[in-house]
């Protein structure tokens, strides 16, 4: 064999033992087949989440469970500080991952690796019927109400959320009544500012999240509730794309996942509107400069 077979062959034997060595990392590294879907979840956060499973992202998620043809199994954990860590990336040594979906989170959340939004929401403005506050359809509506009846409004609303830079913006900060948005007490639950203290007369008016608005309006009977959504600003954006997360490095499970959300768009869409999440377009965006 001259030189320069024999330096072709050992060339060739490199390729092959580096293809071998290839194949069987792969191998390895595979995932094994899913025997349920493995959501993380919050045990009490209505209208998304609880423990008996009546909420949004549990509805949606039996919905992906039925059509994997898997039972859906929870993980709970309260979604207050560190919710991601202590769920989707939470790993014990020689233990899997207790949970390898979370359901909803804004389109950008870089905890995780997000997938194609699912629905397009925005904060709202909730107020009672008959209470003066009838006439009130937009956010530009109610500012433009008689200064001497926005002087007496309390107005409820979570600290460090987008109803805050609101208020600040428009000099309506001393109106504003702040919620702590991370409460250690188990019991707690966002909707509370409405069935609660809304609706007790407590507050005037509240600003929440679209969802948590739509759902504890419809849920509170007496009075009845108005929601209005709300259109993002120059300074303060109200309107969020939703998304579900996984895992960064699991790029099949996340097409999967985005395959699963088009597959189902018309259920999925029969859910939001069961539960009176407020679905808004683009023309709630924050204005381009």
């Amino acid at each position: 064999m001259t030189a320069s077979a024999t330096r072709c062959a050992r060339g060739a034997m490199a390729l092959a033992l580096a293809a071998a060595a290839w194949n069987a990392a792969a191998q390895q590294e595979a995932p094994a087949p899913r025997t349920a879907l493995r959501v993380c979840q919050d045990p009490n956060n209505l209208p998304f989440s609880n423990t008996k499973g009546e909420g949004i992202e549990n509805r949606i998620a039996e919905v992906f469970g039925k059509s994997m043809g898997l039972p859906v199994v929870y993980y709970s954990f309260p979604q207050r500080l560190a919710f991601i860590r202590n769920t989707l990336r939470f790993k014990l040594p020689g233990q899997d991952y207790p949970c390898d979906i979370v359901m909803g989170v804004p389109a950008g959340y870089d905890q995780v690796s997000v997938t194609k939004p699912y629905y397009h929401s925005t904060y709202a403005l909730v107020f009672p019927q008959g209470k003066g506050l009838d006439g009130v359809r937009s956010g530009e509506d109610f500012l433009k109400l008689d200064p001497a009846v926005l002087a007496k409004l309390r107005i409820g609303l979570y600290d460090a959320s987008p109803a805050s830079a609101w208020l600040n913006k428009h000099n309506l900060v001393d109106r504003g009544v702040p919620y702590k948005i991370m409460n250690a007490d188990p019991a707690q639950y966002p909707g509370q500012i409405i069935e609660n203290d809304l609706a007790s007369g407590k507050l005037d008016a509240a600003i929440v999240w679209g969802p948590i608005a739509g759902y504890y309006a419809r849920r509170v009977k007496s009075p009845a509730l108005t929601v209005v959504p709300l259109k993002s600003e120059r300074g303060v954006q109200f309107d969020y794309q939703m998304a579900m997360g996984v895992r960064y490095g699991e790029r099949e499970w996340k097409q999967q996942v985005e395959g699963l959300i088009e597959a189902n768009r018309a259920q999925i869409q029969a859910i939001l509107a069961e539960f009176a999440v407020p679905q808004v377009d683009a023309s709630f965006e924050t204005p381009r400069q």
